[in-house]
């Protein structure tokens, strides 16, 4: 019985490797780099988005719509920084699904003022062509701070 264990551990470890190297490490720097195209990039094109603070569901076309020049003007001035940490992470040969807090950092370049934000995600992952992509992500604040945020273990720890 601990063979079969550690086999399967061994196996969820290899499919979150892939996992975060085709998803959270491109997500991570996307969302950094303000990279519309890039972030877009590792959802599926059937991607659910749910935001439950606002009790609202996208699909890909809403998710990702354009945004004008003039709404993205107001944030070029803005740095953005997104950590993740994971409290669960489940993967087989082709689906995955990852539980964690985010923790955004922004701050703007001119005034010097800070933001940060906390929430907890739930995504759910599936291969496609033999690359991971979100299927389906969800979050929420549900309270979360820096004390919870910490709780969690950075990516590569589970």
């Amino acid at each position: 019985m601990l063979l079969f264990s550690i086999t399967i551990f061994s196996q969820q470890n290899g499919f979150q490797k892939e996992i975060n190297e085709q998803v959270w490490k491109p997500f991570i720097a996307a969302f950094n780099n303000h990279d519309d195209d890039a972030f877009s990039a590792v959802h599926s094109k059937e991607v659910i988005r749910v935001t439950q603070d606002d009790n609202r569901i996208f699909g890909y076309d809403e998710y990702f719509k354009k945004i004008p020049e003039s709404e993205k003007a107001r944030w070029r001035d803005w740095k953005r920084n997104i950590e993740l940490r994971f409290v669960q992470r489940i993967a087989s040969n082709d689906k995955a699904f990852d539980v964690g807090y985010y923790k955004s950092s922004n701050t703007n370049t001119v005034t010097g003022e800070k933001r940060t934000g906390y929430g907890k995600f739930h995504v759910l992952l599936r291969k496609e062509n033999g690359t991971w992509k979100i299927l389906m992500d969800a979050d929420a604040n549900e309270k979360t701070d820096e004390a919870v945020f910490m709780t969690a273990k950075p990516m590569d720890e589970l």
